[in-house]
């Protein structure tokens, strides 16, 4: 049974990425929120327990917003998306919520799950109630899509791409999308998940441009906004981008043929970039490889290097860049990898973690609960051997997490 009371003593401690790292501070947490953050090591209560911690770095629970926590792309991914039941499917999704919240990521962003959305909520759900472990989930639910667009099942028969795939989120017209989002609402999706432009992983040679038109845009941004829910776009091609940025979209996921339109608009809307890298690189080295089909290729070779572009370009005009992965097109677990090329995109270590910390919260609206290790904050805590602000890959291996107050790894 967890104690009532739990004191961590931290030998250094970042209580929100942006300021000064602080040594020797004790952290009391009671339940599963921050209750006090004190300067010397505090002898815990009685019936308190004792974390120690003195000889690691302490900082918050990390936010990856942009994961795929149902699926994982390799070669065997067109089979399961036919084999897999949806209870299999929901197990797989457990599988890969335990691996992202032991690589120190305590809150993610779930922007899209193919067929049976109830998939996600229920994983979700049971994470929250504690009977699986995980991180926080926000989902999306079926991700927004016009008929031919990014985000269905391509490559099969016909009548089986029919039997497979999710129709709740396919639209067209912007009476079409502004039912398509009230229903997302409806199932209980925390945030819509469009796509402005063509994906690199669709089996379909639509290429990267946009491919809802402006006005269904409009219809889907404006349609979440009045229901309460922020709206992700899917963005490769200037086009979408800049149309979803106009129609007040609050995120761009990849971004990676922005131009200096794009900044302006980002600057004035107050939009958030969520760059992903890695998967974009990541498919790029299947392409390499021969893992795709030639219509995924072909997409594939040009998208690696241009996202990390991108995020130079962003970053360096001031943008709010939050960190995301898609992991599910990378491997699930090794999200922290994404901070290597957020780094060479020019980003500083001190920076990469308040995207990954501070900024994501804001993002998601969560910025009163995660992101920082505060009073009246979820006890959402990692912890590593060295200095993540001089090296970030240390932050590939997670020896401690607590999420909500509850120690999910402590490798002693």
């Amino acid at each position: 049974m967890q104690a009532p009371v739990q004191i961590v003593h931290a030998g250094h401690l970042l209580v929100e990425p942006g300021q000064a790292v602080k040594a020797a501070c004790s952290i009391r947490i009671e339940k599963s929120r921050i209750t006090a953050v004190e300067a010397g090591y505090v002898a815990p209560p009685d019936g308190a327990h004792l974390i120690d911690l003195k000889d690691m770095f302490v900082l918050p629970g990390l936010i990856d917003c942009h994961v795929h926590l149902t699926g994982q792309f390799d070669a065997a991914h067109p089979m399961r998306i036919v084999t897999d039941s949806d209870a299999k499917t929901a197990l797989t999704g457990a599988h890969y919520a335990k691996l992202t919240l032991d690589a120190g990521f305590t809150t993610v962003r779930d922007v899209g799950a193919l067929g049976n959305s109830e998939v996600i909520y229920a994983l979700r759900s049971a994470i929250a109630e504690n009977k699986v472990p995980g991180p926080r989930v926000l989902c999306a639910g079926n991700i927004i899509s016009p008929t031919g667009g990014h985000g269905q099942i391509y490559g099969y028969r016909q009548d089986v791409c029919a039997c497979i795939q999710a129709k709740g989120g396919v639209c067209d017209s912007p009476d079409e999308c502004r039912k398509a989002v009230r229903r997302q609402v409806a199932d209980g999706a925390d945030v819509i998940k469009m796509v402005a432009t063509g994906g690199v992983l669709s089996n379909i040679r639509a290429g990267l441009d946009q491919q809802f038109t402006t006005e269904e845009i409009k219809s889907i941004v404006e349609t979440a906004h009045r229901l309460g829910r922020r709206v992700a776009a899917h963005a490769h091609g200037v086009d979408g981008i800049n149309a979803a940025l106009e129609a007040g979209v609050d995120s761009i996921e990849h971004g990676s043929y922005l131009d200096d339109r794009s900044i302006d608009l980002f600057l004035k809307k107050g939009a958030y970039h969520v760059p992903t890298v890695i998967a974009g690189m990541t498919a790029m080295e299947m392409a390499k490889k021969g893992g795709m089909t030639g219509a995924q290729a072909d997409k594939a070779l040009i998208i690696g290097e241009q996202i990390v572009h991108a995020l130079k370009k962003s970053h360096a005009a001031g943008v709010k860049v939050a960190f995301g992965t898609d992991m599910g097109v990378g491997p699930h677990g090794k999200n922290a990898q994404e901070f290597r090329y957020m780094t060479q995109a020019g980003m500083t270590p001190m920076a990469c973690l308040k995207a990954a910390t501070v900024t994501a919260a804001q993002l998601l609206d969560l910025d009163g609960e995660i992101g920082a290790i505060a009073p009246g904050k979820s006890a959402d805590i990692v912890a590593v051997k060295g200095d993540p602000l001089s090296d970030l890959a240390i932050l590939e291996t997670m020896p401690f997490v607590m999420a909500r107050g509850r120690v999910r790894k402590h490798l002693h």
